[in-house]
């Protein structure tokens, strides 16, 4: 043997030692990769046109405000029973009187499209339908008598559900699903109205949660939706909400949280809210909860356009609609 090949075998060796210990390093790399990629699993999530959802909304705007006894109240909801036709298995009309605090009657009509209806495990999910017939919060005087369109206090919250219906049309889930339009919801006082004493507000929630479209109907829990089309809002947990279903706010948050949406989905305490959930919560005894912006610089805790001529389809943004229907689809999968 000389030195020649002493010295390629010395080489040889060296080279080996090398690449042993750089696939040890290079394996290491890798285990650490998979340990960190198994504690963050990423979530796939459902599928959610927020196009169609946008689409939706513009559609009820469309017809004009959607004030109790006009025509476009009427047109939009020709529209919305057509719709629900389309994506649900049965729809109910819901008729009834609305007296509302000046003394008015009006014919209002909760609109309901159930998706499994036989199905025992059942979740409601709703939001109202009509709009105010005042602009009572607009900054502008001339333009406080005036009827709003609104595309976020209302609108906002069925197009998101007409979308979600539609994707369940297309993929069924097991649980049965009641997607409710209430009406008549937003006729309640202005701060200037001497109204007496009574709950003016919501009064389809009030007549459906007294008087549901099915005899002896219940459901494990409810989600309502309201204003919840505003670029990157803020849902805080409203209080109603967690002092009557603190399981399922945990539920949907923590839903919501999974899917990357935490800075959508506050984990913190927001208003007290008597909404639509508050009727359903006390008179139908069903857990329901309420997805709603809440503003804490905004002097009125909502939107600034609330109750204004600016709450239009021009402050309604794609992306929160998107955020709110995916995670509704998400929870409803999870019922899987």
């Amino acid at each position: 043997m000389n030195y020649c090949d002493r010295d390629m075998k010395r080489i040889f060796f060296l080279l080996c030692i090398f690449l042993l210990i750089f696939a040890g390093c290079h394996r290491k790399d890798k285990q650490g990769t998979v340990d960190s990629s198994s504690s963050n699993v990423e979530v796939v999530k459902p599928a959610f046109d927020c196009d169609s959802a946008f689409a939706f909304v513009k559609a009820q705007t469309d017809f004009g405000p959607r004030v109790l006894g006009s025509e476009a109240h009427r047109q939009c909801r020709d529209y919305l029973v057509s719709k629900l036709r389309q994506y649900c298995d049965t729809v109910y009309v819901q008729t009834f009187t609305a007296r509302t605090y000046d003394g008015k009657q009006f014919v209002a009509e909760n609109i309901i499209g159930s998706v499994n209806p036989t199905a025992e495990r059942r979740i409601v999910m709703a939001s109202h339908w009509d709009s105010r017939p005042f602009a009572d919060q607009d900054p502008v005087p001339m333009h406080r008598e005036e009827a709003i369109d609104g595309a976020n206090d209302g609108a906002s919250g069925v197009g998101v559900l007409l979308e979600v219906a539609r994707q369940l049309s297309l993929q069924k889930p097991n649980a049965g699903i009641d997607i409710i339009f209430y009406d008549a919801e937003d006729y309640g006082p202005r701060e200037s109205d001497n109204a007496s004493e009574g709950e003016w507000w919501g009064l389809g929630s009030q007549y459906w949660a007294k008087n549901p479209h099915v005899d002896g109907y219940k459901a494990d829990y409810g989600i309502l939706l309201d204003m919840v089309g505003s670029a990157n809002p803020k849902f805080y947990q409203e209080q109603f909400s967690t002092h009557y279903a603190p399981n399922i706010v945990q539920k949907v948050w923590g839903t919501a949280y999974s899917l990357g949406y935490a800075n959508y989905f506050i984990n913190q305490p927001g208003g007290v809210i008597t909404d639509d959930h508050y009727y359903v919560n006390k008179y139908a005894h069903i857990p329901m909860i309420d997805i709603i912006h809440y503003d804490r610089v905004s002097g009125t805790g909502f939107d600034p356009v609330w109750h204004t001529s600016q709450d239009n389809i021009q402050h309604i943004d794609k992306q929160s609609l998107g955020v709110v229907g995916t995670t509704l689809l998400q929870v409803i999968k999870n019922e899987q």
